[in-house]
């Protein structure tokens, strides 16, 4: 079961995009973890399970295949504050997720953070307009596969 935080694990475009993301928010003097970048099937599967079949709080809507991390083309991450991680959502600490989205998307990130139903702040992706079809189908990002 593997739910890597290794950006080398992300498709080579995305890894970069996060490697300028990450670069950018310490440029504004951010402190960035990233918590999770490729989820395999096995590993989607049982946070899935989360909440539903399983103990814990829902962490997740996607099913093994479902999610942008089994395609390596998301990355999860967390802001630090004196070397801990922000997870408080408003007040300063939601401001600091707000420049933290603005950053991502300068960087041609999608962030989650904006979209309508789970709504999640931690998230960025770049699938280069290919739907999840799509990568079950074979296609590829920029042509490069990786798995």
């Amino acid at each position: 079961m593997i739910n890597s935080r290794k950006i080398e694990d992300l498709h080579p475009i995305v890894a970069a995009k996060c490697r300028d993301f990450l670069a950018r928010c310490k440029g504004f003097g951010i402190d960035v973890l990233v918590t999770s970048t490729y989820r395999d099937k096995e590993s989607q599967a049982a946070l899935y399970a989360q909440g539903r079949t399983t103990s814990g709080a829902r962490v997740t809507n996607a099913k093994a295949g479902e999610s942008w991390h089994n395609w390596r083309v998301a990355f999860d991450v967390v802001p630090l504050r004196s070397g801990k991680p922000v997870w408080g959502t408003s007040g300063t600490d939601g401001e600091l997720w707000e420049q933290m989205g603005r950053i991502g998307e300068a960087c041609g990130l999608e962030w989650a953070g904006r979209w309508h139903s789970f709504r999640e702040l931690a998230h960025f992706q770049f699938t280069g307009g290919l739907t999840l079809a799509d990568f079950r189908a074979g296609r590829t990002l920029g042509g490069v596969a990786v798995q």
